[in-house]
């Protein structure tokens, strides 16, 4: 992800997920950090996504796409 600083709000950037030839449903998605510190294995959650309906793909791609990448629409806004 992409990090910035604007206007005193912490702004994270994601790049949008697409699954190729899958059939699934999905309510949400949960976005966690992987990297380990201190040589303990990890992994944190970081944010929960609610699609606000289930979402469905049957033999295509599944796409996440994230808003843009501003102070009032960033998926992670921190003032």
């Amino acid at each position: 992800p992409s990090v910035s600083m604007a206007s005193a709000t912490a702004i994270v950037d994601f790049s949008n997920l697409s699954f190729t030839s899958v059939s699934l449903t999905a309510r949400g998605a949960l976005i966690y950090n992987t990297t380990t510190s201190g040589g303990s294995n990890t992994t944190d959650s970081v944010c929960v996504l609610d699609f606000g309906a289930d979402k469905t793909a049957t033999s295509g791609t599944f796409t996440v796409q994230f808003p843009a990448f501003t102070t009032s629409a960033a998926i992670l806004r921190i003032a």
